[in-house]
């Protein structure tokens, strides 16, 4: 491990102006630990967020429930505003990692996390991540990886907290040299056929500051379901986030997400649309699943996946129906 300065702002306004090149921002610090030991950055500086305050505060405001990105997993797991209005997030939290790492692990740390490719954390691989010419898990061990939107790189994007925020229509607040900019965490996440080299649009010397649930419209409810090879801590296998508006008996509007299913959380839109107007029923939920996995292509060793999300993403949907209030 190379050595490095510590910085620890008090301000946000200190922390961009101390992210000069050659600098990286330390929220928990878990990815952080295990990118430094596997070679994957080399900082000369690392920024430690911890200080700065206002950080880690959830706050209800008339435009929606303010989450900072230093808030625990395990206090959005807890929070009883969040496990009433956003029981996606709420499910999601508490399902990730251990109750240790829970405790330290932050949203704004797990969005931003690095994927945990086998390829891409081993430095005797340069995969296309690296820099090199290629995806090693095409033709290699790729039980655990994509089965869509595969083609370039069979990664799966590693944080659950984005499939739940993403199908919970969150907002990103970003701070940088420029002044403040609002972001929808649709379009945040970086498609490997954009920049492979890449997982988010954040730019140089940027700081998410918030993230922004918008109130949850009347007759909504949402519920995020992960399967993974354990009960105990395991990254999953699948995972899926739904949140619905109903309007009489019928869906109004569906936004259905896929973790651990592409290189970026995946917008089932298809299914969205296969449930839309639809009375939401055993019947409708599997038709829904069934759109979900529509365009699946899966590799040598992971086409089990196929049917695992079509069977959680039926579940998921019913359950978020059950939540409706």
């Amino acid at each position: 491990m190379n050595r490095f300065s510590w910085v620890n702002p008090s301000s946000i306004e200190d922390a961009v102006a101390a992210l000069e090149p050659g600098a990286s921002i330390k929220a928990g610090g878990i990815d952080m630990m295990d990118l430094l030991k596997e070679g994957l950055i080399v900082p000369q500086r690392l920024v430690n967020l911890r200080a700065v305050e206002g950080l880690d505060q959830i706050e209800e405001t008339s435009d929606g429930l303010h989450i900072g990105p230093l808030v625990t997993l395990a206090r959005l797991a807890a929070d009883p505003t969040i496990q009433k209005l956003h029981r996606a997030l709420a499910d999601a939290a508490s399902r990730a990692a251990t109750p240790q790492i829970r405790n330290v692990a932050t949203v704004g740390g797990n969005l931003l996390q690095r994927p945990r490719c086998w390829y891409f954390r081993n430095e005797a691989f340069v995969c296309r991540k690296k820099g090199g010419g290629r995806c090693y898990a095409h033709g290699g061990e790729n039980a655990y990886h994509a089965i869509l939107d595969n083609q370039l790189c069979a990664a799966v994007h590693p944080s659950a907290m984005a499939t739940a925020l993403l199908a919970l229509g969150a907002q990103l607040e970003i701070r940088g040299p420029v002044g403040q900019r609002s972001a929808p965490l649709e379009g945040f996440f970086v498609a490997p056929e954009v920049d492979v080299m890449r997982e988010n649009a954040l730019g140089d010397r940027e700081i998410i500051t918030k993230i922004i649930l918008p109130e949850p419209p009347s007759g909504s409810g949402s519920a995020y379901l992960k399967q993974g090879e354990k009960e105990s801590f395991d990254w999953p296998l699948a995972e899926v986030a739904v949140m619905l508006e109903r309007e009489a008996n019928r869906c109004k509007r569906a936004s259905i997400v896929l973790g651990a299913a592409a290189p970026v959380p995946f917008r089932a839109k298809a299914a969205e649309d296969a449930l839309t107007g639809k009375v939401v029923d055993e019947a409708t939920a599997r038709a829904a699943a069934r759109a979900a996995v529509q365009g699946a292509k899966p590799l040598e060793q992971n086409a089990y996946k196929v049917t695992i999300f079509e069977a959680i993403v039926r579940r998921t949907i019913l359950a978020a129906h059950g939540n409706v209030k």
